[in-house]
């Protein structure tokens, strides 16, 4: 790849460094979409035993471009976002993919589009981590940085997508069991 489109691309990637997501750290700062996505990597490579018949390789490429629209549109946390925000940053990332080198175009736009039909043990994977570790997220931040919609919405995030699989369901009942305690000692009440 030619160094200045190299450069050109890592500039983009830089912004989700400074984008900041919903969540917080549990050393109380906001996390950064950069720093999601890279524990979501880090996810996938450590239940690539559970799943011996996916690429996790495939995986871990998922969990470290999912975000990059919001390299231009910045986070819109999932209980916000609506049709016209996803259409957005799915423009606007369309025109980044398209500013690509083959063969980096051709695959990026491929694992797009396998990632929104989720069609693929693969994209199912990914998008079962990505809910998760968000849940995970909240659970590890301290819970004044919750809204109080997120007391319910926590323990029902991501429950369809880890359907697919017994793994998956049981580290969201684990998640779950987190958040439950959380709330209980805060002294707030579980729904």
């Amino acid at each position: 790849m030619d160094v200045r489109k190299l450069i050109e691309i890592l500039s983009v990637a830089e912004k989700l460094k400074n984008n900041t997501r919903h969540s917080w750290t549990s050393s109380g700062r906001q996390e950064s979409v950069a720093e999601h996505s890279w524990r979501l990597a880090l996810m996938a490579y450590l239940v690539k035993d559970e799943f011996p018949d996916a690429d996790i390789n495939k995986v871990i490429l998922m969990c470290i471009i999912h975000d990059l629209g919001e390299a231009f549109t910045g986070d819109i946390p999932s209980f916000n976002k609506t049709d016209d925000d996803e259409l957005t940053e799915r423009q606007k990332l369309r025109l980044f993919l398209d500013s690509l080198p083959e063969p980096y175009r051709e695959e990026l736009s491929g694992l797009f589009e396998e990632i929104h039909a989720q069609e693929t043990i693969e994209a199912r994977i990914f998008r079962a981590l990505d809910r998760m570790e968000a849940v995970i997220q909240h659970n590890e931040a301290d819970i004044s940085t919750w809204l109080p919609l997120e007391y319910e919405l926590q323990l029902a995030y991501g429950e369809k997508e880890v359907e697919f699989s017994e793994y998956m369901r049981k580290l969201k009942q684990a998640a779950n069991e987190d958040t439950i305690r959380k709330i209980r000692c805060s002294g707030e009440s579980v729904s």
